[in-house]
């Protein structure tokens, strides 16, 4: 009976060191001070920085969702890794938490190192910009699992904040002012939808020109990373909000108490074109539930921070907190 190898089973562990060796110095680019050791040991180990009088560990999760199958389709892959940090990074800093460093997991048929070698790259440029650093994650080869060319993504990122500071919510007022930072387009949530709409029912193509661009680098913009931001307006701000699914009438009443409920004006929200095309063909309410219609994350702050806030960002005012029921209009 002839021999069989783990490569004849579709897993070969020659390209997974040849993967390892070519992501080393894009982890390596993502280093700040509290990382320990380097890629290779068993665990990531970071150093918890100090200052900190009641120091309180926040973590997240989260994937890229269906985007991926539009980086596979069109070989893509630079791009998408940006997106998962993104996803998780944006999220821990509802929480005025800071983030301090991220885990990968890349799962897929068969390894492929050019496209895996390019998703970690986009990973570890998600990483820069949130200021945080990747120390380590995991690539699994499941032949059986997956159907050949696919591969899936989820992110971990890890942060901190100071237990005083956690509670936003109870710090929102009547009469609070609603801050929007745009977008850079659709994120990366809405588009099982997206795909249905633009590439099956109106047959549009990835070279289509779509404003100057072509529509798969339209698409596949990487999600925009608001640390820096969260960063520079922390004084000035009583909560933020994260629009991903759900769009702005369902995670703007996140960080609402029960009594008090925001009011957008639709007319000041700075819509991309890429979602005035989708909003020819899908009801206005569907549109503001899956997509953030130009709105990545929204600030919420005292009447008195509004100018602090618009001279350190490009964000604009849209609505207001008022009183009544918990919830959001869109008027």
């Amino acid at each position: 009976m002839s021999t069989i190898s783990y490569k004849d089973a579709g897993v070969d562990i020659d390209a997974g060191n040849s993967f390892v060796e070519n992501i080393k110095p894009l982890v390596k680019s993502t280093m700040i001070p509290g990382v320990m050791g380097g890629i290779g040991s068993f665990a990531g180990a970071f150093e918890l920085p100090s200052g900190y009088k009641e120091p309180v560990i926040l973590a997240g999760t989260d994937g890229v969702g269906t985007k991926l199958k539009l980086a596979i389709d069109s070989g893509k892959f630079d791009t998408v890794g940006i997106d998962l940090v993104a996803m998780c990074s944006n999220d821990l800093i509802c929480n005025f938490g800071e983030p301090l460093f991220f885990l990968d997991y890349y799962a897929t048929a068969k390894l492929k190192v050019e496209e895996a070698t390019a998703v970690v790259a986009g990973i570890a440029e998600g990483c820069i910009r949130s200021q945080c650093a990747l120390i380590g994650g995991e690539t699994a080869e499941m032949p059986g699992m997956y159907k050949e060319g696919d591969f899936d993504l989820a992110g971990f990122c890890v942060g901190i904040a100071e237990k005083s500071e956690m509670d936003r919510v109870s710090r929102v007022e009547e009469g609070d002012v609603l801050i929007a930072l745009p977008s850079s387009g659709v994120h990366s949530n809405g588009f099982s939808l997206v795909r249905k709409l633009l590439l099956e029912k109106l047959g549009m193509k990835f070279e289509d020109d779509f404003h100057g661009r072509t529509l798969i680098d339209t698409l596949l913009e990487p999600t925009r990373i608001y640390v820096q931001d969260f960063k520079d307006c922390k004084e000035n701000i009583n909560a933020l909000a994260h629009i991903t699914g759900g769009g702005i009438v369902e995670n703007l009443p996140r960080v609402l108490p029960d009594n008090l409920r925001a009011v957008v004006q639709k007319d000041k929200v700075r819509v991309l074109p890429i979602f005035q095309e989708m909003a020819k063909h899908v009801e206005e309410t569907e549109m503001y539930r899956a997509f953030n219609m130009g709105v990545g994350m929204i600030f919420v702050a005292n009447d008195s921070q509004v100018d602090a806030i618009l001279e350190k960002t490009d964000g604009y005012v849209i609505g207001e907190i008022v009183a009544g029921e918990k919830g959001c209009d869109l008027v």
